[in-house]
């Protein structure tokens, strides 16, 4: 297989970030590892019309663009899971932003978010892109830790274990059952035990196991 069709198999990506070294970064990394990068915008008009065109299968954005550097990258995200739904969404920030991506984390598979510091660990963040291109989530670890210092008195995750916290903690990072073990050092199987409790303690219903998982998932981010 030549470098053309690798890159189209891996998938086809659009970024989007006012910072054109950062950016110009990034999509050489993309590329590199087998990426096609079919367009770049400075500003969430333009990775707007690149989605428009191009249809990629993941748009890579900054959550503060011009013009006034608030959450222009935000909202543009949100318009295109509206109006773009297979399109898979990866939001980069400087700074951890609580409040402004619950909504857009909760907005169904394929999406992501993590701090730009994050991008300099780079196995981890071409790991992060594979995740939300099989339409998974990836969820910045600061981010679990600020929701998880900021709960409500009606938190319904109150009576799970600390143990379990933790489990469901690296389930909202994206991470498998497999990958929670290795990073707790304990059995595949006891990561199965402490998802069955997590799940039975929050009172989902029955469904099929991957679903179950995002319902949990979605207990935590807004558990706060």
């Amino acid at each position: 297989m030549d470098d053309a069709s690798q890159r189209q198999a891996r998938g086809r990506v659009v970024l989007a970030d006012d910072n054109i070294l950062l950016r110009e970064g990034l999509a050489s990394l993309c590329e590199r590892v087998g990426y096609e990068v079919v367009g770049q915008a400075g500003d969430a008009a333009g990775l707007l019309d690149l989605v428009q065109e191009h249809r990629p299968d993941l748009a890579i954005v900054d959550i503060r663009m011009p013009p006034d550097h608030s959450t222009e990258g935000l909202k543009a995200a949100r318009t295109i899971r509206e109006h773009h739904p297979g399109t898979g969404i990866l939001v980069l920030s400087a700074f951890v932003e609580v409040e402004d991506v619950l909504e857009l984390l909760a907005s169904g598979r394929g999406i992501g978010y993590l701090l730009k510091s994050r991008v300099t660990v780079v196995e981890e963040f071409i790991e992060a892109l594979d995740r939300i291109g099989r339409g998974g989530s990836v969820v910045d670890p600061s981010l679990v830790h600020e929701l998880f210092t900021a709960q409500r008195r009606d938190d319904p995750l109150a009576h799970l274990s600390s143990r379990e916290r933790e489990v469901l903690a690296l389930m909202a990072e994206g991470r498998s059952n497999a990958g929670i073990g290795r990073r707790l050092w304990v059995t595949e199987g006891t990561v199965e035990k402490h998802v069955r409790s997590i799940l039975g303690k929050l009172r989902l219903t029955e469904d099929t196991d991957d679903h179950r998982r995002v319902l949990a998932v979605l207990t935590f981010l807004e558990s706060r």
